[in-house]
């Protein structure tokens, strides 16, 4: 959390409580259970293609792997012979038990044991990369009704082009499971590196870092718009002017007007799920209060007109009628609730401990969001709760301090800033707390938002 915001606190920081057990969430959060097994045996080239080979496999064997949607099964257990194409497969033989991986059964028995198989190759020609991708459920008594997939993926014959052949044939994949896959996504985030706290962005895997502000100060909290079309942020723009909301298209990068409310301090904007309209707080003589307007700024109301501190709003995105945020009201601060028309006010954690960044899960069923869960201030760790019955799963444990959560648009991986390699740094996750990834190392990284 920023200063200001620690600081428009401090009176309000009570004795943490002791800590009270409460039931993890058990629900479908991270869809661990019961994963499906698939074998993705290594593409070869011909001529051209083959250089490009091994980006296009380490391509496509990170995307499955790292989706939290299947399991891959380890290339050591796979048949000697790999088919390329469909007619490399043999239907099931009564003189054929073994055929050295010419039989789906060889992939689908021990020691293979996958329940899919991924296969194909590809060519360049002409500058032109092909890949050829086939995906067969191996539980189908032939090879005609195994085919789920059959395609070709072209793209230039580069590395560039390899890989997106490599991301479309992980995304069809994916989606014959109800996946989403996440290349083209992007995170941003907060980096110290150039001397300044300014906004970042990078890919969703951490390649193609790159700077997007240079206000040679301090820029925070970064908000992306639902299709990624548009970008905020909260900048100090000159050494003793307050802390004001800028935005940005992202393509082609730039500044866009934005009209500010009158205020001391204006921060953690936040876009409305059709992106017409921005959430935000804004302090007037100590009076932090939530806003909403229009998304060039026009048109701002205060949503809720009580002293309470109130901050870090987020509008619901499959009800855009509810918005969580922060408020210290009940003494610490506490993840809250309201109409948005800010009535209804209701708090979602449990007054223990400190809890900040409430992020709501694409389907709108649960919030991210860190909490000290009344442990020493400061020692904060990542949590999923479900508003409704107030059940939550812990995703973080005894790794520094986590925070700032912020779901993929998958709703199946989450990013958030950790010190558990030394200095705040942004992590990915499955939202089960496994499959941690650090993708940030150079400078302090921090505040990251996942975005289209």
């Amino acid at each position: 959390m920023g200063r200001v915001w620690r600081a428009a606190l401090a009176a309000l920081l009570a004795a943490a409580l002791m800590a009270q057990q409460r039931p993890d969430y058990i629900g479908d959060v991270s869809k661990k259970a019961g994963l499906p097994a698939i074998a993705v045996p290594d593409f070869r080239g011909a001529d051209d293609a083959q250089p490009l080979m091994g980006v296009f496999n380490q391509t496509l064997w990170t995307d499955l792997e790292s989706s939290g949607l299947i399991k891959l099964v380890p290339k050591t257990s796979y048949p000697t012979v790999v088919p390329q194409q469909p007619s490399d497969l043999l239907n099931p033989r009564p003189d054929l038990e073994r055929a050295g991986g010419r039989l789906m059964s060889d992939w689908a028995n021990p020691p293979t044991q996958a329940n899919y198989l991924a296969f194909g190759y590809a060519a360049a020609k002409n500058g032109v990369f092909a890949a050829f991708g086939y995906f067969f459920d191996l539980s189908q008594p032939t090879t005609r009704q195994a085919q789920l997939i059959g395609e070709r993926y072209a793209a230039s014959a580069d590395e560039d082009g390899a890989r997106k052949a490599a991301h479309a044939f992980a995304a069809a994949i994916l989606k014959s499971f109800g996946g989403t896959s996440l290349a083209g996504t992007h995170i941003y985030f907060v980096s110290d590196r150039s001397g300044h706290k300014e906004i970042w962005a990078m890919d969703w895997d951490g390649s193609n870092q790159h700077q997007i502000t240079h206000f040679n100060n301090i820029a925070l909290s970064p908000a992306i718009s639902p299709d990624g079309s548009r970008l905020m942020c909260t900048a100090y723009a000159g050494v003793g002017k307050p802390a004001r909301l800028f935005l940005y298209s992202t393509d082609p990068l730039r500044q866009l007007p934005f009209l500010n409310p009158k205020s001391d301090y204006t921060a953690h904007s936040s876009f409305s799920p059709d992106g017409k309209q921005v959430l935000f707080d804004a302090a007037l003589n100590d009076s932090y209060r939530i806003y909403i307007a229009s998304a060039d700024g026009s048109h701002a109301r205060v949503i809720n007109s009580s002293d309470q501190v109130q901050v870090e709003p987020a509008m619901n995105p499959k009800n855009p009628n509810l918005i969580a945020f922060t408020s210290g009201r009940s003494g610490t601060p506490q993840i809250y609730t309201m109409n948005a028309d800010g009535t209804d006010i209701a708090r979602v954690t449990s007054g223990i401990g400190e809890a900040y960044n409430p992020a709501w899960q694409p389907d709108g069923a649960h919030i991210a969001f860190a909490w000290t869960q009344g442990y020493e201030p400061g020692h904060l760790n990542i949590f999923i709760i479900n508003p409704v019955d107030k059940s939550y799963l812990q995703l973080t444990r005894d790794q520094g301090k986590n925070e700032h959560p912020s779901w993929a648009p998958d709703g199946v991986h989450i990013a958030f800033s950790s010190t558990r390699s030394g200095h705040d740094q942004v992590w990915t996750m499955l939202a089960d707390g496994s499959g941690l990834k650090q993708l940030t190392t150079a400078g302090v990284n921090f505040g990251a938002v996942w975005g289209q």
